[in-house]
């Protein structure tokens, strides 16, 4: 599903982002990967989804080699990737149907189809009784479902986690990560990237630790101690 192959990537002047990384993960895994700040941890979900081209290695998602993609790729690219960040960035103004919709009006999706599939992305995540409420009448916890909803809208094979639970208290956190590994039992890979211990450590699932740019330990089942 997702293969790192000796890749590196350099930011100017001589700043290391990741260094020699090879890494390989299979679909429907989920994986941890952790690190502290500065590890190389947002590198690597740059790289994955086109945002930055390694310097050298490559880069391959789902059999596809992105490590030279062209511009106009990376919008299909991004269609087959979900991806969810700490910070919402919903529009204000629109109900919770329409921010999750408007991820598939911009790619172009028949009205027809958003109106199947926003509903089922609705269901996913348990807010089918508030699509019609504003962000501002949401919890956190309830912004960041949505915004996981939004990610599910195009049915993606891979869905990349980052730091989805830095704005959320910890009973919020952990229904965020219970929805992650429901999602990763439907047979979506799930890659989390956090830095948050705690949560890793009630996963039981693979620990990749980033340190300095490099991964220093990769466990199937395993503990993340700082």
């Amino acid at each position: 599903m997702v293969r790192f192959e000796n890749t590196t990537k350099i930011y100017s002047p001589n700043i290391v982002g990741i260094e020699d990384i090879n890494l390989y993960i299979k679909p429907r895994e989920f994986v941890s990967i952790v690190g502290q700040s500065g590890a190389g941890k947002s590198t690597l979900v740059k790289l994955l989804i086109a945002e930055e081209k390694p310097t050298s290695g490559r880069v391959i998602v789902g059999g596809w080699d992105i490590t030279h993609i062209k511009r106009s790729k990376i919008p299909i690219l991004r269609r087959q990737i979900g991806v969810v960040f700490q910070d919402f960035k919903l529009l204000p103004q629109k109900t919770i149907f329409e921010n999750i919709a408007f991820a598939s009006e911009v790619c172009g999706v028949p009205r027809k189809k958003i109106k199947k599939t926003v509903p089922q992305a609705l269901n996913i995540v348990g807010l089918n009784d508030k699509s019609n409420r504003y962000p501002f009448q949401l919890s956190g916890g309830e912004k960041q479902r949505v915004v996981i909803a939004r990610s599910l809208v195009h049915r993606p094979k891979l869905l990349i986690a980052d730091e989805p639970t830095g704005n959320l208290d910890s009973f919020n956190a952990e229904e965020i990560v219970n929805l992650l590994l429901r999602i990763n039992d439907f047979g979506t890979t799930v890659i989390l990237v956090t830095h948050n211990h705690d949560i890793v450590n009630s996963l039981n699932k693979r620990v990749v630790v980033l340190e300095g740019g490099r991964i220093v330990d990769d466990k199937k089942r395993g503990k993340y101690h700082i």
